[in-house]
């Protein structure tokens, strides 16, 4: 199988209007934002999407939007839960036309040990029609999923080809780019990371910057995928504040704060999440007209 998912990914926002319904205009509007901004593949139902706060309804209409509107561009889908049987029934009655992979991240809350996490994604395997992309982000669920807990997941299927790694453990990450093989793709989990992935062998990132700033994030990852560092390393240092101050309050409220300031989204989240303080909004917004 050839190498999926390289490249810059963008986990895209879910924009809402000013009375907290799903805003599906402006959400067409930052889907051709990332496709003529030279990103290379669509994350729907993310973290970054507030998926948790979405009814059936919106999920459904936000991932037809998107496939309607991707141009081309591959479509993953997040389909993640903290019970193994309620996932791959999710799985099974999923529409896959015009997908191309699901994301599926570690079941959070009850905190699997490695063997419960290793059997856990063979019965997603078994369900998924579709590639399968590993989603491990310890500091939303509460479970690290080990390097050597990713290779044996990988040895058993060939359905899982990339990991989206957002642990911040740069041995770990290490490992699991060095014991697993050469058409599984390392994916760097954090924008502030993605060039250092790149560095011990990762070959993409799923970013949340992206959002806002396309051109620059698939420019920076494309670069860095060429051997081309110091290039990359010029926009990592310019990005590298703005990095900093879109997770200050947590994701996703700095980058819809940014994408407010571009006048792209209404600065609006759903509870319990809520939109960052005037301060860190300044400090975006002065940040970004330096930019």
């Amino acid at each position: 199988m050839s190498q999926l998912f390289t490249g810059a990914g963008v986990a895209l926002v879910t924009p809402f209007t000013t009375n907290n319904q799903v805003d599906y205009k402006a959400l067409e509007t930052v889907i051709d934002n990332q496709v003529n901004g030279g990103m290379d593949y669509l994350v729907a139902l993310g973290t970054t999407a507030e998926t948790a706060t979405l009814t059936t309804d919106e999920k459904s209409h936000v991932v037809e939007l998107i496939k309607e509107k991707s141009a081309g561009l591959p479509v993953v889908v997040g389909m993640g839960g903290n019970d193994t049987r309620t996932v791959c029934k999710q799985i099974d009655k999923f529409n896959f036309e015009g997908v191309d992979g699901i994301l599926v991240v570690t079941p959070y809350y009850n905190k699997p040990s490695q063997e419960g996490l290793y059997h856990h994604y063979l019965e997603v395997a078994k369900a998924s029609p579709v590639p399968i992309i590993l989603y491990n982000v310890p500091s939303r669920t509460g479970i690290n999923m080990e390097a050597a807990t990713v290779a044996r997941i990988v040895e058993a299927s060939d359905k899982f080809v990339a990991i989206k790694e957002a642990s911040g453990e740069h041995s770990q990450m290490t490992k699991i780019a060095k014991y697993t093989p050469d058409n599984f793709t390392l994916i760097s989990g954090d924008d502030l990371l993605a060039l250092t992935i790149s560095a011990i062998g990762g070959k993409g990132l799923i970013s949340v910057m992206g959002n806002a700033m396309p051109k620059e994030i698939s420019t920076l990852m494309h670069l860095a995928l060429e051997g081309k560092y110091a290039e990359a390393r010029e926009i990592h240092y310019k990005l590298i504040e703005m990095f900093q101050l879109l997770f200050k309050e947590g994701n996703p409220g700095g980058v819809k704060a940014l994408m407010n300031i571009q006048e792209t989204i209404e600065n609006e989240l759903r509870l319990p999440l809520y939109k960052i303080s005037d301060a860190t909004y300044s400090e975006i917004k002065a940040a970004y007209a330096k930019l």
